[in-house]
């Protein structure tokens, strides 16, 4: 055992050459058929990863983009609705002021048709008044003219017609 043991440990050239050239040749094959594939694959599969991040960064920056424009958009949206709830609210009051106008408009005029109305009408019995008061007197000139007395006797006609005349 001694002897296979010291064999092991002593240098061959010869297993020392064909050691070199299967490890040359090993080299060779995995260089063509392992290195090459492998490090191409690497290579596209960095070219990949690359490729994706450079797509998730520009998706990331058209997000943010969008989300910024959403946000420019939905403030624009609500500054106009702000606006048309404003001009709304004016619109009610300009509304409701002018039915208001109208309204006083109305009443002024019934007011002033009221007013001409009850004046006419008490024109009118003013008028009926004067009618009535000088057909009253007529009447007492008459009676005094037919009945030609003296002073006193005019005194007691008169105040009888007077008496006689109703209490309205």
């Amino acid at each position: 055992m001694t002897l296979f043991a010291a064999s092991l440990l002593a240098p061959d050239l010869g297993l020392i050459v064909w050691i070199s050239i299967t490890f040359g040749i090993l080299l060779i094959l995995l260089r063509k058929f392992a290195w090459g594939p492998i490090t191409s694959a690497l290579a596209q599969r960095e070219a990949t990863i690359s490729e994706s991040m450079e797509q998730a960064e520009k998706a990331l920056a058209e997000a943010k983009q969008l989300q910024a424009d959403n946000t420019k958009a939905r403030r624009e949206a609500e500054a106009q609705a702000q606006a048309i709830l404003r001009e709304a609210r004016e619109e009610a009051e300009r509304l409701r002021s002018e039915e208001v106008d109208k309204t006083r408009a109305q009443i002024q005029h019934l007011q002033e048709s009221a007013q001409a109305e009850i004046e006419r009408e008490k024109q009118s019995a003013l008028d009926s008044l004067r009618t009535e008061v000088a057909d009253l007197a007529v009447q007492a000139a008459e009676k005094i003219l037919r009945e030609n007395l003296d002073a006193d006797r005019q005194k007691k006609i008169v105040n009888d017609f007077l008496s006689d005349l109703p209490k309205n």
